[in-house]
């Protein structure tokens, strides 16, 4: 099988190789597998799995051993030294294992033995699934993959490889070196422009005074997401390697999308960068794009793509979790896998066996791979602890603001179908779809979370019965402490309800903004809206009622212009309602209705006593009455 591109035949087929033993084998009985392994009446003959392919050496690896990539069927990849890389290349569906014996022997520079061959296939390269178990019928292995808790799930082909060469190879002119300086010259020039002078934030405002553009800036969030993704197979291709398929997958709570860049393992680490920057440099690209769409156009939501399209950058080179820049990071240090470091160097702290084990593991790292891996290992990991301890403390106020924003936007949504308003119907599906991802995200990660602590937990203490008790109860300790916690008030209470900031994605749902709790202090008399200082005894309570065009205080605590002879009910001095049914005071008061009549005949403006309230010791969380 040849997969390391057309110099492969000059590589390997040389002509007449010797033998084990100086046995002489020629270059015919290699090719076409005439040898046959003495005593064996049918000569086995291995092969490799279904979509298997062979990257070839780890170049720039920051291992003190070589390594070499391959890559499964199934997309998992895997490593192999190179004595496994070697017979895993010989393997091809024709060559028999002693004939794989004499071609290893000759590349590897001692001799290999057809046992050492069928041990090595049997015993390493089958429960890789780099190989076909003797006697199985198709190549369909079932092999380990990687559970990797940060991995991409469920995602699905949207270029297939052969659509992401063409646009690769059309789009691969934009890293030539000289084209690279002129697009950064351009974002520097651009980025002073809009932020010193004609201000980033304006061109935002202006889209979300105007909901409708928002989905504009949307289709356009997401096609810089795409052309993102260009710009690591068209790097990718630029480097030498061949891209794969692009698509797209649920990345811990966000739907994602991704490059199959794996063939790049076989370049230089300069062309690994190049393809791991390759994306960033594309959205930098796509923005130059959207201020030349601005220039001819006008339109301020092209400067809105320009100003979130820093954020994305800036999300991109984060190195917390599988993104950009946690590639970036690994391949500087030459590490393909920073994830499968964190276990080998917290256990290396750790005294014991277990802890020289992990430590011999990562002495196969070079000193400055092992720097920088274990600084990352160190930084990251309190990090990821900090960030779960913080989502389970807030986890009641995440719930109730979830479970009630996705209650407004499905009977909203469904509302809108049922007065026959099918586009925003449609688009509150949009909602609800973003609303949805998010929380099956939440949901999967944490059922997959536990799952792999409780696992880790027991088979941690299997045949240790009395540190399994005490985990138990350290658990629960802390189970009973977070759910008082969450029981009694002490977590953030949820959000309130604001109005939506883009209504028609939310169909249904009130744009105007929930009138504000008035909390009140026993002993104290709420002050109705319309209520005024005075000098009057404090405590007392009297009738009152404004006549012509007076201003009466709203429930925001501003003034606006009151309808002419509105009038409140008539309030008797012991606090009570009077010519009303509701009370005024308890926790559930409700302010009157402006322009509701008093059932007694009101006062003349000059004998008209006013409300008063203590100054000094205002109602808690009503605003301050201030004299009209």
């Amino acid at each position: 099988m040849t997969l390391l591109g057309d110099n492969a035949a000059a590589l390997y087929d040389t002509g007449p190789v010797p033998g084990p033993g100086g046995m002489p084998v020629t270059y015919d009985q290699v090719a076409t597998g005439g040898t046959t392994v003495v005593g064996l009446e049918k000569p086995v003959v291995p092969r490799l799995s279904a979509g298997l392919q062979l990257h070839g050496e780890y170049q720039g690896s920051g291992f003190t051993e070589p390594r070499y990539i391959a890559r499964r069927g199934d997309g998992q990849v895997v490593q192999l030294t190179r004595l496994l890389h070697l017979v895993a290349s010989s393997v091809d569906g024709n060559r028999d294992i002693e004939t794989i014996a004499h071609r290893v022997s000759a590349r590897f520079g001692r001799e290999v033995s057809a046992e050492n061959i069928r041990y090595l296939i049997e015993n390493k390269l089958d429960p890789l699934g780099v190989t076909v178990p003797e006697g199985q019928e198709d190549d369909q292995v079932s092999a380990p993959r990687s559970d990797l808790l940060l991995a991409l799930k469920g995602h699905r082909v949207l270029f297939n490889e052969r659509r992401v060469a063409r646009i690769a190879r059309a789009l691969a002119w934009l890293h030539r070196p000289l084209v690279v300086m002129a697009v950064l010259a351009g974002i520097a020039v651009l980025d002073v422009w809009l932020f010193l002078f004609f201000g980033a934030i304006t061109p935002v405002l202006e889209v979300l005074d105007q909901p409708v553009l928002l989905l504009v800036v949307f289709v356009l969030t997401v096609a810089s997401l795409v052309f993102h993704e260009f710009g690591h197979a068209s790097a990718c291709r630029y480097g030498g390697a061949r891209p794969g398929c692009i698509g797209c997958g649920l990345f811990l709570i966000w739907p994602s999308m991704y490059t199959d860049v794996t063939d790049v393992y076989r370049i230089g680490r300069a062309g690994r960068l190049r393809t791991d920057l390759g994306g960033v440099y594309f959205n930098v690209v796509f923005m130059l794009a959207m201020a030349g769409g601005y220039a001819l156009s006008g339109q301020a939501f092209f400067l809105a793509a320009v100003y979130l399209g820093h954020f994305e950058i800036l999300e991109q080179l984060m190195p917390a979790v599988r993104l950009d820049g946690y590639y970036i990071l690994g391949d500087l240090a030459g590490v393909p896998d920073l994830y499968g470091k964190i276990k080998p160097i917290l256990l290396g702290l750790v005294p014991g066996a277990k802890g020289r084990r992990a430590r011999a593991e990562v002495a196969a790292l070079k000193k400055s791979a092992r720097v920088i891996v274990a600084t990352w290992v160190l930084t990251m990991v309190p990090l990821l602890v900090g960030e779960l301890g913080y989502a389970l403390w807030n986890l009641p106020r995440i719930t109730t603001t979830m479970v009630r924003s996705l209650t407004e936007q499905v009977l909203g949504t469904g509302g809108a179908f049922a007065h026959g308003q099918i586009a925003a119907g449609l688009m509150g599906v949009v909602g609800c779809v973003m609303l949805l991802c998010p929380m099956a995200g939440v949901l999967y990660l944490s059922v997959k979370l536990g799952g792999r602590l409780w696992r880790g937990a027991a088979k941690s203490t299997a045949g240790r019965p009395g540190l399994r008790v005490a985990l138990c109860g350290v658990v629960l300790v802390g189970l009973g402490g977070l759910s008082y916690a969450w029981v009694s008030g002490l977590t953030p209470e949820p959000l309130p309800k604001k109005p939506p900031i883009a209504p028609i994605l939310q169909p249904g749902v009130s744009t105007s903004a929930p009138p504000a709790r008035r909390a009140t202090t026993p002993g104290h008399p709420s002050v109705a809206p319309s209520a005024t200082l005075s000098g009057t005894p404090s405590g007392t309570v009297a009738p009152s009622a404004s006549a012509g065009p007076s201003a009466s205080l709203g429930p925001s605590g501003s003034t606006s212009p009151g309808p002419s002879a509105s009038k409140t009910p008539s309030v008797a001095p012991d606090g009570k309602p009077t010519g009303s049914s509701a009370p005024i005071g308890g926790p559930a008061s409700v302010p009157p209705t402006p322009g509701s009549a008093s059932p007694s005949a009101p006062p003349s403006p000059a004998d008209t006593p006013s409300v008063s309230a203590t100054p000094s010791e205002p109602s808690a969380g009503s605003p301050t009455p201030t004299a009209s």
